[in-house]
């Protein structure tokens, strides 16, 4: 069983918003995949995940899209595609897709890498330290002479277990992992200043310098405060040090805070449940863990109020920005690493009749000229190279469309089926006709090659939810 101190914050789902009055959506993006593992390894256990564990764009973002690659001097393309909305064939759902390209691990800049490891007396199970150990052991293995790792622990006291070693040491980085026993009481806060100062000591210039964090969450003892602890991580990132936190095992998980933490350090979070997570994470996609192509990426959406009466993002809740922090380049947002594809739909109630004007893109023409526009949303893009301070911009125009469902790119099918089995497992008010049925054909029929089989094993987990709410239901029936 799930034990009782796993904690996650309360997530008010986003609802419509008139285009007339609210014509622009503003948000973060998010990179972060845990939510989906989390809810996997809730699934597995035979247990439905509480409704706030389940964050709807991770579901999403899990997942790779096969969107155009960037042209050579952008860091990432645009792509957008639109058809009739599964779960209410009333509106119509929109894709927007960001895709980084991918970096071979022999071609990322030289990496100067602590491992913060909590070693503290909840980590003791199978499912958290040696987990930890096996999955690090995979990150060993794809170092390369010029990158550097050191490793502190952290139980009742933090201690550096191995000086920052050149990767060409694998022997002697794998020893000292394997040396980690688990024992004593958690203070986060001392490991975290003994991490950052190893880091700083060995910093790269030019290269990736980035604290790694595995925890089960549990950050009870020797942390002054959660503000003082986001200080210093946005202290440090903003001086070139980020923040990745990966939580293992199950009891303690503290899910928001964890995402909070990774949040302000410019890097993901991410949740290993498996030693194949660790290979996802580590191997397949070491250089979106590992390297971050563009920082601060903010969308902004402007909605024609002669194509879209009312449109609401799906997941995103806490990414949410103002509209006018989009310009605003103090505004921290989330960060895009090399290989990842980044998903956002929205769902939308096709106007009716002539709207009103009201003075931005699609009012600046006459409302005729709007409604004779074929576009149902423009798209901004803001985001920052690596090193920059000053933000570029990118914009992409999308087109209306009236095509069904099984017409529209694999990339809208599967990922809408992904967001019918978020909402169906958040049991949401926006949910419609949705069914699991349905999201498992749907998710089924845009599979493609998926060499990884992990959208088979997406239909397999709708499927698994299918029988347990039924199960749910039988019993709550019989009471």
């Amino acid at each position: 069983m799930h034990g009782s101190s796993e904690s996650y914050s309360h997530i008010v789902e986003n609802g419509f918003h008139e285009t007339v009055t609210t014509p622009l959506s503003t948000f973060s993006i998010d990179v972060d995949t845990a939510s989906y593992s989390n809810v996997r390894r809730f699934l597995r256990d035979g247990t439905m995940p509480p409704p706030d564990a389940v964050r709807v764009e991770e579901l999403i973002n899990y997942f790779s899209y096969d969107d155009p690659l960037p042209a050579d001097d952008q860091p990432f393309s645009v792509t957008t595609d639109t058809a009739l909305c599964p779960w209410n064939p009333e509106h119509k759902v929109a894709r927007i897709g960001l895709r980084s390209k991918p970096i071979a691990a022999e071609d990322l800049p030289p990496s100067n890498l602590v491992f913060l490891l909590d070693v503290s007396g909840s980590m003791m199970s199978p499912d958290k330290l040696p987990l930890i150990q096996k999955a690090f052991r995979l990150l060993v293995e794809q170092l390369r002479a010029e990158d550097r790792v050191a490793i502190v622990a952290y139980a009742g006291a933090a201690g550096l277990v191995l000086p920052s070693t050149p990767g060409s040491r694998k022997d002697a980085i794998l020893a000292a992992l394997d040396r980690l026993e688990a024992g004593g009481s958690t203070a986060g806060a001392e490991g975290i200043h003994l991490a950052y100062r190893t880091a700083q000591e060995n910093f790269f210039d030019h290269g990736n310098n980035r604290v790694i964090l595995a925890t089960d969450g549990d950050f009870n003892v020797g942390v002054s405060s959660d503000s003082e602890l986001t200080r210093l991580i946005e202290e440090k990132r903003d001086e070139g040090v980020f923040l990745s936190v990966l939580g293992f095992g199950t009891g303690n998980l503290k899910d928001s805070k964890m995402e909070q933490l990774a949040d302000h350090g410019n890097g993901q979070y991410g949740y290993v449940d498996s030693a194949l997570e660790a290979r996802r994470l580590f191997v397949e996609q070491i250089g979106a863990t590992l390297l971050t192509v563009a920082k601060d990426v903010k969308l902004q959406v402007e909605f024609n109020p002669n194509r879209a009466a009312r449109y609401r993002l799906i997941g995103y809740e806490n990414r949410l920005l103002a509209a006018e922090d989009f310009e605003d380049d103090r505004k921290d947002a989330g960060d895009l690493g090399a290989g990842h594809v980044v998903t956002a739909l929205y769902e939308i109630e096709p106007a009716r009749g002539e709207a009103q004007e009201d003075g931005l893109r699609y009012q600046e023409r006459t409302a005729s000229e709007a409604a004779a526009s074929n576009e149902l949303f423009h798209v901004k893009v803001r985001y920052k190279e690596p090193q920059a301070d000053e933000s570029r911009l990118m914009v992409e125009t999308a087109l209306d469309s009236d095509a069904d469902i099984e017409e529209a790119s694999s990339a809208l099918r599967f990922s809408a089926a992904v967001a019918e089995f978020g909402m169906l497992l958040r049991n949401s008010g926006h949910r419609g006709a949705a069914s699991w049925q349905q999201a498992a054909e749907l998710a089924d029929g845009a599979r493609g090659q998926d060499s990884d089989g992990r959208r088979s094993e997406l239909v397999y987990l709708i499927k698994t939810a299918d029988q347990l709410a039924e199960e749910q239901a039988e019993s709550d029936g019989q009471q």
